[in-house]
Order: structure tokens, then C-alpha cells, then sequence
């Protein structure tokens, strides 16, 4: 009986470990208070102040650290006010923590109501970091903002904005909402913008600030390459449902009438067994009553006469 025995490949290192993430207070915030619940209903909302969905090949680019990390991320009903996050990444930069965002303003909140779902975010003097450019930023802005609105009965409507300047690769550069903007700085590397992102549909509504695809190589701490997304400012919304309308009150009775009940004129009862020329029961009476007159004043009127004829012939 033949046997064939299967020989691995060549083994390719890669580190598995996820990376671990501390969330830092900024100097302002130490006591930053936790998340809180702001209503009901069942809209959605949520917002993040920062997203990061990175791959990090060390220099051999055998072994890849993904760098996935949040902060601010919440969803409704909840609200967030943390400025600083630090990620620590195995083999990178000598097992040091890596600063990725530092700003003065971080926030995000999401509230739902009956009738009502709102997410907002904002990011302000913020400065963004991936490990092996520990002094150039990969990105820095002034203010970001992203709210997504949705009201039960309305159009959800959906905001973005970048205010101020915006800094990449220490390069400064102009956004425009005609399509995105590439930033290329020789010996670092290259980082793609997109401005202002948003779309709605009948029910939900989402609004991103800055999307940004990243590829640097910074050839710094055992770092290679730098690939992936960033996004700055993000909020999402879904429209609650339209609360159910009060029933109407049931109708009241109609008072039910005898078989035989005729209806009433105002004033006065109605007449009852009418002939057919339209004469009343009185009718025989009132006609009694005339001849007998009648025939009195023409006794009456007979004994004038005799009374006059017999003083003439006196």
C-alpha cells in the first residue's frame, strides 16, 4: 500500500495577538464622566470620534500587527468625551505605547426619543499618529463634525463638516467635494482623502467627515508599511417607528322608538285620523253648529218683518 506524505511549506511568520488598547483622558478631561442613558424609543443612533482598520508589516513583512482601534464609539442612548488614544502593539517601536490620536475636543453622543434619533460627533486641534512617524503626524485638523438626524414624519438628514485646515504628512493641504484628494510626500509615503461623506434614505441617515486610505513606509521601528482606512467623525441615525393612533370612541346607541311612534311637530302633537280631504274629526260638529245659526237668524229675521207689517195697518 503507497502512503503520501504531505510536507508543509516554508513557515511564515505572523503575530495573531490582538493588539492591546489603553483609552487615556486628556489633560482636560481626567474625570470624564461615563456613558449615560438620554431617552427611549426604537430609533438607532450612534457616532464615533475615530476609527482605525490598519495593517502593520514589520520589516521583514513577514509578521503584520493589524492596528483596529475606537474611541468614543457609542450607540444610543450614550455619550462619550475621551481625548487621547494610546495603542500598545507588539514588536513595534520596541513594545512601546504608540500615541495614534491626541486632540482638545473628542466627543460623541447619541440619544433616541419617542419621535426622534440623533448622532453626533466632533473632533477639534487634533493630531493623528501610526507607528513609525512618531514626530510627523499622518494627519492633523482644526475641527470635524458629523451629525445624522432622524425624525419620525421627516426627511433624515445627514451633516458633515471640516473646518479650518487640514494637515497631512506635514504637507497642507485644500479639500474639495469633487472627488477625493491624494497626498503623496516622498519618503513617507501616501494618504488619500475623502471630504465629507454622507447619504440618507427614507428611514436612516449616516454622515463621515474624513475617510482617508493610507499607504506609508516609514522604514522607522522596525515598521515597513503603514496600509488601511482611518475615519475621522462619524454618525449614524434610523427614523423610529411612527407611534400607533388612539382608537376613535365607539358611537353611542341610538334610543330605540315604539313600532307605532309617529313623529312631532314642533309645538304642537300631530293630528291624528285625518280624512282624506285633509279635515279634522271636528268637522261634523263645526258643520252642526253653522246650520243652527243659520237657521236662527232666519226666525230672527221672519218676526222683523211681521212686526213692521202690523204697525202699517195700525
Amino acid at each position: 500500500m503507497n502512503s503520501n506524505t504531505m510536507r508543509p511549506s516554508a513557515r511564515r511568520r505572523t503575530l495573531t495577538a490582538a493588539a492591546a488598547v489603553t483609552l487615556a483622558a486628556g489633560p482636560a478631561l481626567l474625570a470624564a464622566p461615563p456613558a449615560h442613558a438620554t431617552g427611549g424609543g426604537d430609533g438607532r443612533a450612534s457616532a464615533v470620534v475615530l476609527r482605525t482598520d490598519l495593517d502593520v508589516a514589520l520589516l521583514d513583512k513577514t509578521v503584520h500587527v493589524p492596528l483596529k482601534a475606537t474611541l468614543n464609539e457609542v450607540r444610543a442612548p450614550a455619550s462619550a468625551r475621551r481625548t487621547a488614544l494610546t495603542v500598545t502593539l507588539d514588536g513595534v517601536e520596541q513594545g512601546r505605547p504608540v500615541s495614534v490620536l491626541k486632540a482638545d475636543v473628542a466627543t460623541a453622543e447619541a440619544t433616541t426619543a419617542q419621535r426622534r434619533a440623533e448622532g453626533r460627533a466632533e473632533l477639534a486641534h487634533a493630531e493623528l499618529h501610526v507607528p513609525g512617524l512618531p514626530l510627523l503626524s499622518l494627519i492633523e485638523v482644526e475641527k470635524v463634525t458629523a451629525r445624522a438626524l432622524c425624525e419620525t414624519g421627516r426627511q433624515p438628514v445627514a451633516e458633515a463638516n471640516v473646518l479650518g485646515t487640514v494637515t497631512v504628512l506635514g504637507k497642507r493641504v485644500t479639500l474639495t467635494t469633487g472627488g477625493p484628494t491624494r497626498v503623496e510626500v516622498p519618503g513617507a509615503g501616501e494618504v488619500t482623502l475623502d471630504l465629507s461623506g454622507t447619504r440618507t434614505t427614507t428611514r436612516s441617515a449616516a454622515a463621515t467627515a474624513l475617510a482617508l486610505t493610507v499607504s506609508v513606509n516609514p522604514l522607522k521601528a522596525n515598521v515597513a508599511d503603514v496600509t488601511g482606512t482611518v475615519t475621522l467623525a462619524e454618525a449614524t441615525c434610523e427614523t423610529p417607528a411612527a407611534p400607533p393612533k388612539a382608537a376613535a370612541p365607539p358611537a353611542e346607541p341610538a334610543q330605540a322608538r315604539p313600532a307605532d311612534a309617529q313623529p312631532q311637530t314642533a309645538g304642537r302633537p300631530t293630528e291624528t285620523n285625518l280624512a282624506e280631504t285633509g279635515g279634522s274629526s271636528m268637522t261634523t260638529y263645526l258643520a252642526g253648529g253653522s246650520l243652527a245659526l243659520l237657521a236662527a237668524g232666519a226666525g230672527a229675521l221672519a218676526l222683523t218683518r211681521r212686526a213692521r207689517a202690523a204697525r202699517g195697518r195700525g
